[in-house]
């Protein structure tokens, strides 16, 4: 069957003409018709259908809108389709048939059929289009319908006529035909023009010397006086008309009884240039045509061709054959089209789209040299000698070979390789077309060009022929052993070491080393072992004189390194050149096209050190069998990669001198849970180190440090499988896998959290333990038990201090104080909340006691970690991260160096992840690779640059101060929220605030060397530029809080606006847990006193009248102070003070106290109009009457937390004074009585 993609009706034939054509047609015309109407079944009917076996494909059964007329059975039987091993015609190749015209065509027909003029074998009319079954395959390109005739013009040049025969206008006989016949126009030429007239036919046929013939075949006239039209004569067979002496016919058309002939000028010889290239190109494709029919297809069909890759790659030539002889049938189609159109030089489809003759010769070059170089010919020998010796005369025929003793196989090869001379004539042909132009036009350069590319890629596949045959020469003497696993299609033989001019240096003195060059590898062969080394991953360099080699040649793979002697300076220049270009090639991967318009690819001079490749290692213990895909340098993986094993693991990342280093991701299979582990961070040398997050199998989690494949510095570890959150927590410090040094475990099944701490992975030393049942403990312990002294404090504050000797078990000597006071000194045994036995004294103390006899208050915290002690793998992995072994030990540029590498590795990683960085964080970025200078003496304006550059840094994780910010905030968030939101941890949290800053102050000291040390004042620069008065003295202040005139640096001022935002929830929950009682005292009352109106709670509270409001501007309009008015007074005092919720740092909420103070001031100016002094008598009351209207629930929690965190060098200056102010009214409210 053929193949069809194109719409229907491509071609299609009419036949004509309305008149009855001449009478009394001859017996024997009559039995002739008869005879030819029995061959029906070579045509097809709309109501019979037939099947016809071809190459493979389906073909269309009728034109669309007619498929209803077909019968279910003959489609089920029109849908089996027969296949063959190859199709040797091309289906649809996409881009070629875009552009030129079809071959696979049909012919149509309908009409009158009287005189067979149809085609479907019989004399009946059709009222419906038919195929002309017989034309399939024939590669009709165009019809002509004469009078009673009809004619067929084939891609080969044929022409068939059917119909009418009374004057020899069908060109083949006497009598008429109802079926397409091959009409005998010319035996040595091919016609490719035609016209039909009323009862005569018109061809146009390519001659010698290129210049068309004009032929005619039909009526002549009869001599003058003979008018009777039975004597009317005909012509026997085609004759060559006069006319073709007019010069280069390009179109014929004819008429009823007269013709037009085109004839085109041939000015510098264009014309005869075009008509060489057509006609060449349609002889080409005819004797293309006849190899693929009378050669290639009965070599397919030879039974026994070989192995199974013989016959793989014979069907791939005779693939490709038929695609390129599908092409040039195509073009010389094109061309005929051509020279009947206005004949653009620039319009040639040959220089228009140059690529697809380019691609089509090289992909066939390439499929029969791959044929060649695996012996195909020689393999075809015993198969096809029958056929061969047949057919001798044909084959040397077609391949254009004289000489008789030639071999056959000599010949065959000759004929496979016949096609790629054909891009000699194109060169030629187009170098004659652009001659004909002028030098300087687009035409001439692009014909000039178009020439250069097809001629050099005619060298080039010729080289690339010779290389094959090179290559086959060298396998047929090569040891057989070796050759089935060394030979492959398209591995091509460039030099080898047989002649003994390269030899391996230090080999034994028998040993025989036998060095090969393919254009893939290079193999190292001896006795009966060789190794192939693939050239992607193969380096050379000459080696120096001073090395003692100097002819000699060092060759670095990923897993061998070895040095060749050669015999001369020659041989070593030789062989180092046709590696070097050997290993260039493999690593381009260049298609065998050679760049437009040169003679050949530019070398370069030697192959790049750093590459992209694929190796599987085969020796390397550690490797082994493993594969990489990534960068090399000099043999070893570098740069970015992939590196899989056998087993299942994978490593994707950064790597160094062949080993893990930078970035990576590691998977490793655990078949026993059918999961995998998994790590993503840093690797140094082929291990873990740095930062990284490990998922083990097992549904752990760890995240933090890493050293030598090792958990080893701060990190947290998330273990269990419960669905909302893990049962147990750790995070701390990691040393040699183990846990060490301090951390908190979060047990989240029992309900305890241990802060202490931890040696060899059980807690050994101080700790803390508290529980969610309100239990806390503080004291000693040894392999994972509280052992040793400790206190233990119940939620409803029963004490117990003394020796334990298990968890939550007393053992020994020890004092159980109860909440009322009273308390028992003895022996303690027995388990806490399961009986206790006692052997002591009870005491209960008098209310006459004097207080030396009282017990003394508990103070937490002694037997807990210090806050220095804690987190110092934190700190540490900072001063690491700068640079320094040991905190303050380094130098400062070398910190800074780091920091800026920090940020540009962290940005460069941040670009592969999902997540795009905004642009005010890239701006953040950029600003922080700036090192901040400071020349000259110390200002409030470097302390503020500093100030403005802590804030960026902490914002980003990617800056070594961001990170230690960021880890800080997780541990501590860590340790007190959930079960460690306990009210006894408040001083505890307190202090490793106080810590960080001391810790994080000294890490900002040493970057700014010039930043004062604690307490120091700076000098300001200029005097404030607004002198206000101070609210109590009425003295001028200059920021009166500092000892003298100046700024004081201190680390909460400096750090506290950017650690406590971040740490503020958890804080703030403990104090208010430590406060609840206070304040649920404080706010009962706040209630209760806020019932009374302004005026009744101003009486009340001791305000004096003249600072009572009168009227109140409530949005613009002035409105009396009613005895019924409530929180109207003071209102913008209020407000002011609800602010301080809002704040994070006692410095924040000072200056919002503050605030509150002005703007009572604000409000009694108003009234008085007149200025005045505050005293302490006057201004309690009214504050006290503010802070009640503010309604702060959590009051007592903001003064002790301002109380615990303010800078010390405030508490006496302006500011601790209000505060003092703000802490009384606190108090106050607890104890006011409401009569």
């Amino acid at each position: 069957m053929n193949f069809y993609s194109t719409a229907p009706c491509e071609t299609g034939a009419q036949a004509g003409g309305s008149s009855i054509g001449p009478e009394g047609l001859k017996d024997s015309r009559e039995e002739q018709v008869k005879q030819e109407s029995m061959q029906g079944k070579k045509s097809s009917s709309l109501v019979d259908i037939r099947e016809e076996e071809s190459e493979g494909g389906s073909r269309r059964l009728s034109l669309p809108g007619l498929l209803s007329q077909v019968s279910p059975r003959l489609l089920r039987k029109a849908a089996r389709v027969k296949t063959r091993t190859v199709v040797l015609t091309p289906t649809y190749s996409g881009e070629a048939d875009a552009l030129l015209p079809s071959l696979r065509t049909e012919v149509w027909t309908w009409g009158k059929g009287k005189e067979g003029q149809l085609g479907h074998g019989d004399v009946l009319p059709r009222l419906q289009p038919l195929c002309v079954k017989c034309l399939d395959g024939k590669e009709v390109i165009h019809l002509e319908a004469g009078g009673y005739h009809s004619l067929a013009l084939t891609a080969k040049s044929q022409v068939y006529a059917w119909g009418s025969n009374t004057f020899g206008q069908l060109g083949h006989s006497d009598f008429p035909t109802t079926v397409p016949r091959l009409a005998k126009v010319n035996s040595e030429n091919g016609v490719w023009s035609v016209a039909a007239g009323q009862d005569y036919s018109l061809f146009l046929v390519d001659t010698e010397d290129f210049q068309p013939g004009l032929y005619y075949s039909g009526r002549q006239d009869p001599p003058e006086g003979d008018s009777l039209p039975e004597n009317h004569s005909g012509t026997k067979t085609p004759v060559l008309l006069s006319c073709s002496k007019l010069g280069y016919i390009s179109r014929v058309t004819a008429g009823k009884s007269s013709y037009l002939a085109l004839v085109d000028k041939n000015i510098m010889g264009y014309i005869a240039s075009l008509h060489e290239l057509a006609t060449s190109e349609r002889r080409f494709y005819s004797k293309l045509s006849d190899i693929k029919s009378q050669i290639l297809r009965p070599l397919l069909s030879l039974e026994n061709l070989g192995t199974a890759n013989t016959v793989q790659l014979l069907q791939e030539v005779a693939s490709r054959f038929s695609k390129l002889c599908y092409l040039i049938g195509q073009h010389g189609a094109s061309l005929s089209s051509f020279l009947h159109g206005i004949k653009e030089a620039r319009s040639l489809v040959i220089l228009k789209h140059a690529s697809l003759f380019l691609d089509s010769y090289t992909e066939y070059c390439t499929s029969i040299t791959n044929f060649l170089v695996m012996g195909g010919f020689q393999l075809l020998a015993k198969p096809a000698i029958d056929f061969l010796n047949k057919n001798q005369e044909l084959l040397q025929d077609l391949s254009e070979v004289n000489n008789e003793n030639t071999q056959l196989m000599e010949i065959l090869n000759t004929l496979f390789f016949l096609p790629i001379r054909r891009l000699h004539s194109y060169a030629k042909v187009l170098l004659k077309l652009a001659t004909c132009f002028e030098v300087t036009s687009p035409e001439y350069q692009k014909l000039q060009d178009s020439s250069s590319c097809y001629e050099s890629l005619a060298l080039h596949l010729g080289r690339k022929r010779k290389e094959a045959e090179y290559t086959l020469g060298f396998w047929k003497t090569f040891p057989g052993k070796m050759t089935d696993s060394l030979r492959k299609p398209e591995r091509r033989l460039l030099c080898e070491s047989s002649n003994r001019a390269l030899s391996l240096q230090h080999a034994g003195r028998f040993s025989v080393n036998w060095f090969i060059l393919f254009n893939d590898a290079l193999v190292h062969a001896q006795f009966s072992t060789h190794h192939v080394f693939p050239l992607a991953t193969l380096w050379v360099e000459p080696l120096s004189e001073e090395a003692g080699g100097v002819n000699g040649l060092k060759i670095t793979t990923p897993e061998e390194q070895f040095t060749l002697v050669s015999s001369t300076p020659q041989e070593k220049t030789k062989w180092l050149r046709a590696i070097s270009q050997a290993v260039d090639q493999a690593l381009r991967g260049l298609s065998d096209l050679p760049p437009s318009g040169s003679g050949g690819s530019v070398q370069r001079q030697e192959p790049p050190i750093s590459r992209s490749a694929r190796y599987t290692f085969y020796k390397d213990p550690r490797l082994k069998d493993a594969t990489y895909d990534g960068r090399w340098l000099s043999g070893k993986p570098h740069g970015r990669g992939v590196l899989k094993w056998p087993d299942g693991k994978i490593y994707s990342g950064m790597f160094r001198n062949g080993l893990e280093d930078g970035y990576g991701e590691y998977k490793i299979p655990n078949k026993a849970l059918n999961k995998e582990d998994h790590y993503v961070g840093h690797w140094k040398e082929g291990k873990m180190c740095g930062q990284g997050v490990y998922s083990y199998a097992s549904g752990e989690v760890f995240e933090g440090c890493f050293q030598d494949n090792m958990r080893h510095g701060h990190g947290l570890l998330r273990s269990g499988k419960l669905t909302s959150s893990s049962p147990s927590m750790f995070i701390g410090q990691w040393v040699l896998d183990k846990k060490a040094g301090y951390g908190v475990f979060d047990d989240i099944t029992r309900g305890e959290k241990y802060m202490g701490m931890w040696q060899d992975d059980v807690c050994q030393g101080n700790g803390v333990v508290v529980t969610q049942f309100g239990l806390y403990y503080e004291g000693n312990f040894h392999l994972n038990k509280m052992m040793g002294n400790g206190v233990l404090l119940s939620e409803d504050d029963t004490i117990y201090e003394g020796e334990f000797s298990d968890d939550w078990t007393l053992s020994g000597k020890g004092t159980l104080t109860m909440p009322n006071g009273d308390y028992i000194e003895g022996y303690f045994s027995g388990e806490w909340g399961s009986g206790i036995k006692i052997t002591g004294t009870y005491f209960k103390p008098s209310l006459y006691e004097s207080d030396k006899d009282k017990p003394k208050v508990l103070k937490l915290g002694n037997l807990s970690v210090p806050a220095d002690e804690k987190w110092k793998a934190v700190f540490d992995e900072c001063w690491r991260q700068l640079g320094c072994e040991s905190p303050g030990q380094g130098e400062v540029w070398k910190a800074w160096d780091n920091i800026a590498v920090a940020l540009t590795t962290n940005r460069r990683q941040h670009r592969d992840s999902p997540e795009i960085l905004s642009r005010s964080q890239t701006q953040t970025l950029e600003s922080l690779e700036f090192i901040p200078q400071h020349v000259g003496a110390f200002s409030v304006e470097k302390y503020d640059d500093i100030k403005r550059y802590l804030i960026k840094a902490c914002d980003t994780p990617m800056h070594p101060l961001g990170r230690l910010v960021e880890t800080l905030v997780a541990v501590y968030r860590m340790t007190y929220v959930g079960v460690g939101a306990n009210r006894r941890l408040l001083q505890e949290a307190v202090k490793e605030i106080k810590s960080y800053l001391k810790r994080i102050f000294q890490l900002v000291r040493f970057l700014f060397p010039e930043l004062p040390e604690e307490g120091s004042t700076i000098p300001l620069s200029a005097p404030l530029p607004t002198e206000r008065k101070s609210f109590c003295t009425g003295k001028s202040d200059s920021r009166s809080e500092s000892p003298e005139p100046g700024y004081v640096v201190t680390s909460s001022g400096l750090l506290l606006p950017v650690l406590l935002p971040r740490l503020y929830p958890p804080l703030f929950m403990l104090y208010a847990l430590d406060n609840d009682r206070e304040e649920d005292v404080y706010w009962e009352c706040v209630l209760r006193l806020n019932k009374q109106p302004d005026i009744a709670l101003l009486g009340f509270l001791g305000v004096q009248r003249k600072f009572w409001p009168v009227t109140l501007s409530i949005l613009g309009e002035s409105k009396k102070v009613l005895p019924t008015t409530k929180d109207a007074c003071f209102a913008s005092a209020v407000e002011c003070l609800q602010q301080i919720s809002t704040t994070f740092t006692p410095s924040d909420k000072l200056k919002v106290i503050q605030q509150t103070f002005e703007e009572i001031s604000q409000s009694v100016l108003a009234s008085l109009q007149e200025d005045f002094l505050w005293s302490m008598d006057d201004l309690f009351p009214v504050f006290l009457y503010v802070v009640l209207r503010a309604r702060i629930r959590n009051l007592g929690s903001e003064v002790h937390l301002i109380e615990d965190l303010m800078d010390p060098y405030l508490q006496h200056g302006e500011q601790g004074i209000m505060f003092t102010t703000l802490k009384a009214c606190y108090y106050q409210i607890q104890r006011e009585k409401l009569n």
